[in-house]
């Protein structure tokens, strides 16, 4: 009997050997902790069998809890508004049938004068000569101007025939003419006729200045300011005299003065008298009346 050598078969090989694992490093020991201060212990808690209305039974929790919702409870304003609109509703509605059920009012006849004419005829003479006279001053200035009297002379360069004149050349007239020129402008100045003479010691300048409707009297208000004398019954304005000298412009002669002003429509008339002594006013009211007498 001969015996063979087996080989061994992997279940009956011994297991290899375990490699040499290092030893693991020495970790030093925790530091002690003190120990919890003693808590202490929670109070009793009553059986909730004995007490089931203050403690409620527990329901298990199946699920997230979600928050309980109150009831809606419809708000005061909500139900106010609401039954105003519902009582309008109601109301119109309620209206709407009455009046519909009602037969239809017819409207009173509309209470209209007629017309009526006279059984005349119109003179048309007549009612012309009845009608308001329309004023002179509509027309040429120059016409209405008084003329130069007998014996006198001319003043210089000055106009001494009536003559029209410029808004610029009756601001040149006074010293301040450049604030003459403004106010004469703003005055709404249409235009203006002159005359001017002189006779002995005293010179004379009449002039016609013609305004917007609006504006005439309030020229007239500042020709001479107030304090005036009047000069006639009927005259529109009146005179005024001053009893100190004045300076002619840009000279040393002195000069007294007196004027009248007066309104006759959108026309003002001015009447200006220079003397080298005290002007006399009835001189001046003279003047003036025979220049209103011609205006009216």
């Amino acid at each position: 009997m001969t015996t063979e050598p087996v080989e061994p078969s992997p279940a009956d090989a011994p297991p290899p050997a375990a490699p040499d694992v290092p030893a693991a490093p020495d970790v030093p020991a925790a530091p002690d902790v003190p120990a919890a201060p003693d808590v202490p212990a929670a109070p009793a808690v009553p059986d909730a069998a004995a007490h089931p209305l203050a403690y409620p039974p527990a329901y298990p929790a199946a699920g997230p809890q979600l928050p309980v919702r109150r009831p809606s409870r419809p708000r005061p304003v909500l139900l106010l508004v609401s039954g105003l609109v519902l009582g309008t509703v109601l109301g119109g509605a309620v209206g709407y049938a009455i009046q519909a059920r009602r037969p239809p009012t017819p409207l009173p006849p509309i209470q209209v004068a007629l017309p009526s004419y006279p059984a005349w005829s119109v003179d048309p003479t007549a009612a012309a000569a009845a009608a308001p006279k329309p004023l002179a001053i509509d027309g040429d200035l120059r016409k209405l101007l008084m003329a130069a009297p007998a014996g006198s002379s001319a003043w210089d360069d000055y106009a001494d025939k009536p003559s029209w004149i410029s808004v610029g050349e009756l601001a040149e007239h006074k010293g301040n003419s450049a604030s003459l020129f403004k106010a004469l402008n703003y005055q709404e100045f249409r235009r203006a006729a002159e005359i001017n003479w002189k006779k002995d010691d005293v010179k004379v300048r009449v002039t016609l200045i013609q305004y917007s409707p609006d504006r005439a009297a309030e020229a007239k208000s500042r020709a001479n300011g107030y304090d005036l004398k009047p000069f006639a019954e009927d005259g529109n304005g009146g005179v005024k005299v001053f009893d100190s000298p004045e300076y002619w412009a840009e000279t040393t002669e002195k000069y007294y003065y007196g004027s009248a002003v007066a309104q006759r429509g959108t026309v003002v008339m001015q009447v200006e008298v220079f003397g080298t002594k005290k002007v006399d006013p009835e001189f001046v009211k003279g003047m003036a009346k025979q220049q209103w007498e011609r205006l009216v």
